[in-house]
Order: C-alpha cells, then structure tokens, then sequence
C-alpha cells in the first residue's frame, strides 16, 4: 500500500512547490474600465460649469449690469440647485436604470446650458441655472454608483478617483472657453461661453448609450440573463463574475439556486433601520465614521477652493493683473495646473496611501494660502505697483491648487467611499456629498462679501486657518485605510483618538495569527515526515 501512496505523494510536493512562485499581475479589465471611464465622465459637467462662470461673470456683470451680491448668487446657487438632482437621482435609476439616468441628467445639462445662452436678463439666466444645476446634481451622484457596480473588484479604489480627475478636465475645459470667446462682442462673448456647455452634454450621452447596463439594476428587475452576461465581461474571472452575481441576488432577495434568465423579484424595501444606526443609534464605530465621512468633506471646500476656482480672475485683479485676456491666461494655467497634479494624485494613492498624501497636501495649502494672504495684504497697502509680491501671488494660486488637486481633492472621495459600511455606504457618502455640496454654495456664494467686509487677504488668512484645523482634525482622527478589509475598518475605527493603539493592537494580532498558522503548518509536516519514515521503515 505505502509503494502505490508515494507517487502520489512526490506530485503533492511538486504542486505545493509551485503554489509558493509569485503570483502573475494580473491585467486590468479594460471593458469595465472603459465603462467607469464614460460613466465618470458626466463629471465633466459640473467642472465646466464651474470653469466657465470664473470666466463668464466678468462679462455678465458688464453687460447685464449686476451688483456683486448677484454675482454671488449666480455663480454659488448651483451647487444647492444639484442638491435637489442628486435627491432625485437614487429613484429614478431605480426606474429608469443607471445608464438612462445618466442620459437624463445630460440631457438636462443640455437643456440648461441652452438657456443660459439664450438668456436675456438675470431672471432668465437663474432658470437656466436652476436647470443646469439639476442636471449637475443627478451627474454627480449617479456616475460613482454605476462605477461602484459595473467595476471589478481589483479596479474599484483606482476608478474612485476618476470623477475628480474629470472635474478638473471639465473646469480647464471652462476656462479655454472663457479665453476663446473672450474677443467676441460683449453681448455675444459670454453667451457662447455658457451656451456651448450644451456640445459635451450631447457626446456623453451618446458615449453613454454604447455602455451596458448595470448589472445590480438587472437583477433587481429579475434580468439574471443579462446581468451575467455584463458581469462576465466585466469581471476579471469568471469564478469572480459568479460571487459577483450571487451577491447580488442574495440582497435582491432571489434565491441561490434560482438561475433562469427571467426572474419575478418581489418588490422590497431595502434600507430599513440604515438612517437609525447610522444617525440616531450609532456604534462607535459608525460615529467616528460618520465624523471622518462628513469632516472631510466640510474642509475639502471649506479651506476656500471654490473661491480660487470661481473668482481666480478677481484675485488675480487685486494682485494687479488688470487686462482681461491676462487675467483670463493666467486663470487658463490654474485650470492647467489642477489637472495635471491631479493626474499624478491618481497614481500616488496606491503606493503612498492616503493619510500621507492627505497630510502633506493640507500643509502645502496652508503655506501657500497663509503666503496668498501676505501678498494680497501688501498690494492692498501699497499705493504703487509691487512685482515681487505680484509674483508671489500668482505662484501661491497655482501652488494651493496643486497641493489640492495632488490629495485634499481626490482622497475626499475615495476615503469617504472605503471607510462606511456596505450596508451604510449609499446613504453615508450621500450625507457626504449633501454637506460638500452645501459648504460649497456657502463660500462661493459669500467670497466677494467676505473680502469687502474684511479684505481679501484676511479672507485667505481666514482659509488658511481652516485649512490648520483640517490638519489637526486629520492628524489625530483619520486612520490609515490603504490595504484594509471591510472588518479591518470596523476594528479600525470606534476608539477616536486612540485608533493608533487600535492599529497596533491589529497588526499585532495578525502577526500572532500568521505565526500561529506557520506553526501548525510546521507541525503538520513534521507529522507527515514521521508518516513517510514509518511507511519506508516498513518497506
């Protein structure tokens, strides 16, 4: 009997041999990727508006002959206008699907940007805005739930970055828009700028149409059919594209062993008692969460980047840039700037981590705000032309938006998303996005009464003071998620202002685990040895 067993045996040492050679990388999944890539793209919408108003208020001001309040209601009131599109938005891509939703909420741009640029008055521009800002708002909420179901699992983190990049693309969009139409006749000029925000509206949708539907939607609508076949192209195995469509089936309710194309799901309710743990009976872990998702949020745009972004032609006035086409040019090269930092971002955050980017990048905009400020306040004081601090100026905004665009920008999303619970998550990130949005609204809508009240340095030294406490908050509560399970983050937070303790005592028990498991494993061989030498004994 032990003659027949050896065989066998020499071929399970040769198999377990070569489970210990390194695992192949494994390629990305480039139909899922390129669907994330069109779906992530509607946030080019809200980038463009954003980009185009710096511009377009200029000329607004002129030709419509507005006060600055008005400005100020102009250019921030979209923000809360997208409020009422992203509460809209979870319904209707239950309805509709998320591929339509997204159609919708371009067409809905589309129809905005027409009316702005056919605007007569202020009134008929508000309405355009109060358009556009709808269309904003179902965009920016739809686009990450179609990238969270449609992406694999090995791709999802680097695909939560991606509405920020094109964000950026939308608002360097805006601002050559602003730069092109600028020579045209005043009436005309800013018109065009607004109004041509219709044309990328028009390719996203169709782009849109080529995509496949999301596979959760599907098998919500009993489509099993369909939905395993978007799941197997988009997977990166089909044994991952299988736990994929059984995970599905088992929150829509359909049993495991239920594999027709065709499906009657009952109609449920999901989401009961979500809001209760999540706002009124929290654990300790959901509350420091909670304050984690909603902190980063309120500093990403209450450190003051709306402000540079929106109104970067009027500091660039109060540094002494007077000419319109300069101001515009240097406006161009902000534009740029974010981009291109927060292209490098995208590939830094895997192999850096999120709380050393996020730390270095708050830093750097403090330095470059609190520097902002010196400049502005000098010029204010001076009654001649001061070069140096015009240059300090203009290096320091181009400074602030890279330090912004390089982690405070992109990691805002992508921590907000990693650290809720699944079963949290929908909710949390939208109570995330409500309070980004608000903030945003607030200092955009505010910026040019807070530099009358109390100049526009101290409004940046004001930033800059927010952005210290960002910091701190930071530093003492935000956790380390690069790497982490969804258990490890339960574990993780709950402790505050302890969570390194928690880390230690996590690592420390992982450690103890994998000696553990090397023991018995240890233990089994030796077992097997002692097998092996009694069978040849008795050969």
């Amino acid at each position: 009997m032990a003659v027949d067993q050896r065989p066998e045996q020499e071929q399970q040492e040769t198999k377990n041999i070569q489970d210990f050679d390194p695992p192949k990388k494994q390629k990305r999944n480039k139909y899922a990727l390129a669907c994330s890539f069109l779906a992530s793209m509607t946030s080019v919408l809200l980038g463009y508006d954003i980009g185009v108003m710096s511009g377009a208020a200029i000329y607004i001001k002129k030709d419509l002959n507005i006060n600055d309040v008005q400005v100020e209601v102009l250019v921030g009131i979209l923000n809360l206008y997208s409020l009422l599109g992203s509460a809209a938005a979870g319904r209707t891509s239950d309805w509709i699907g998320r591929r339509y939703t997204i159609v919708f909420a371009s067409a809905i741009f589309f129809a905005g940007a027409l009316l702005m640029g056919f605007s007569t008055n202020y009134a008929f521009l508000m309405v355009g805005r109060f358009v556009a800002g709808i269309g904003v708002g179902y965009a920016l909420m739809i686009a990450p739930v179609y990238t969270a179901e449609v992406s694999p699992a090995s791709s999802r983190g680097f695909l939560t970055s991606f509405p920020e990049v094109f964000i950026n693309f939308g608002i360097l969009l805006g601002y050559v828009s602003n730069y092109g139409f600028s020579k045209l006749p005043l009436h005309l000029g800013w018109r065009l700028m607004l109004g041509i925000g219709a044309v990328p509206s028009v390719f996203l949708a169709l782009g849109v149409l080529t995509m496949p539907e999301s596979p959760r939607w599907l098998v919500m609508q009993g489509r099993l059919g369909d939905a395993k076949k978007v799941l197997d192209k988009t997977s990166d195995s089909l044994e991952e594209a299988q736990l994929r469509l059984a995970d599905i089936k088992q929150a829509a309710g359909i049993p495991e062993h239920c594999n027709d194309d065709i499906v009657t799901v009952s109609k449920q309710h999901h989401g009961e008692g979500v809001w209760r743990d999540l706002l009124i009976s929290p654990t300790p872990a959901v509350r420091h969460i909670l304050m984690c998702g909603v902190g980063i949020h309120l500093f990403q745009q209450a450190s003051g980047i709306d402000a540079v972004v929106l109104y970067s032609p009027r500091i660039f006035e109060k540094a002494g840039i007077t000419n319109d086409t300069d101001k515009l040019l240097a406006t161009m090269a902000v534009g740029a700037t974010k981009t291109v930092f927060i292209l490098v971002a995208t590939f830094l955050l895997d192999r850096i981590g999120r709380r050393p980017l996020l730390l270095s990048s708050v830093a750097g905009m403090i330095a470059s705000l609190g520097l902002l400020a010196v400049g502005l306040t000098v010029i204010d004081h001076s009654d001649h032309r001061i070069v140096w601090a015009v240059a300090l100026c203009i290096s320091m905004v181009l400074a602030y938006v890279a330090f912004f665009s390089i982690g405070m920008g992109p990691i805002t999303w992508v921590y907000s998303s990693e650290i809720f619970p699944l079963r949290l998550r929908a909710q949390g990130c939208s109570i995330g996005v409500a309070v980004n949005r608000v903030t945003s609204g607030v200092v955009s809508m505010t910026f040019i009464s807070l530099y009358n009240a109390i100049s526009i340095g101290g409004s940046f030294f004001l930033y800059a003071g927010i952005a210290a406490i960002a910091f701190v908050f930071f530093y003492t509560l935000f956790p380390e998620t690069q790497g982490r399970t969804l258990e490890d983050m339960e574990v993780l937070f709950g402790t505050f202002f302890k969570w390194r303790t928690t880390r230690r005592e996590l690592q420390k028990s992982k450690v103890e685990n994998k000696q553990a498991q090397l023991q018995m494993a240890s233990t089994a061989t030796a077992i097997t040895a002692n097998q092996m030498a009694s069978a040849a004994y008795v050969l």
